[in-house]
């Protein structure tokens, strides 16, 4: 009922930059949360960042001062800005929306985005 589509993954050097894009479409009453996680080779997903409907954001420590998200409720969409990156950012990111649907209980679910690889070059 909810998809989430990203977009923006590849390869980069170290120090360089990517923006990822993920967009949930479907029968959306509502978003309420909105974020990122990574999982890297041999290492449990981990939450990057994070954005409230209220547009509080929070961060893992390692990514503070580098990455940034933001949210555009009118296209349902939240980005992630990664700036200098490193080697040890290369995973496949993931997105997720807590999604209250038309038609459903009115209690918010995950649904998650089907991941985007980013890969950095030392």
């Amino acid at each position: 009922q909810v998809q989430l589509v990203e977009s923006g993954g590849g390869l980069v050097q170290a120090e360089g930059s990517l923006r990822l894009s993920c967009a949930a479409s479907g029968s959306i009453f509502r978003i309420n949360g909105m974020g990122w996680y990574r999982q890297a080779p041999g290492k449990q997903r981990e939450l990057v960042a994070a954005i409230t409907s209220r547009g509080i954001t929070s961060y893992a420590d390692p990514v503070k001062g580098r990455f940034t998200i933001s949210r555009i409720d009118a296209k349902n969409t939240v980005y992630l800005q990664m700036n200098a990156l490193k080697f040890e950012d290369t995973a496949v990111y993931y997105c997720y929306a807590q999604t209250i649907i038309w038609g459903g209980s009115g209690a918010p679910y995950d649904t998650w985005g089907q991941g985007t690889q980013v890969t950095v070059s030392s």
